[in-house]
């Protein structure tokens, strides 16, 4: 496969062909320099195609419970208590600093999209 920018849906796939065929390439290697260059060029394409709405910092981390499988207890080992992440789940206390930076190290959610302001319910 010729490297070219992505454009078609038709290149899209055949990307994805080559990068799976690639998938282990060792780096600092010609494979794996190949990889990483059809790795930019596959996101760059994708977010492009497919752009992802911005969610606020609630929606990120139920995303990421799901994603990743999970469960409030999960959270609640990250954040400290049982409580605290249900009155985070629930929109009642906003995250602080110190919760976004666990968030984002060990559940690796963006810092950008957790310290968007979004609403809270009232107290």
């Amino acid at each position: 496969m010729e490297l070219h920018p992505i454009r078609t849906d038709k290149d899209h796939a055949a990307a994805l062909r080559e990068i799976e065929r690639l998938w282990g390439a060792k780096a600092r290697t010609p494979e794996g320099d190949r990889l990483d260059i059809l790795l930019t060029l596959t996101e760059a394409y994708e977010d492009q195609r497919w752009p992802v709405a911005a969610s606020d910092p609630v929606e990120a981390i139920r995303f990421r419970m799901e994603q990743a499988g999970h469960s409030q207890t999960d959270l609640a080992n990250l954040l400290g208590s049982q409580s605290r992440a249900s009155e985070i789940l629930k929109r009642k206390r906003p995250l602080t600093l110190q919760m976004i930076w666990k968030l984002h190290e060990d559940w690796g959610i963006p810092a950008e999209i957790l310290i968007r302001p979004y609403a809270t319910a009232a107290a």
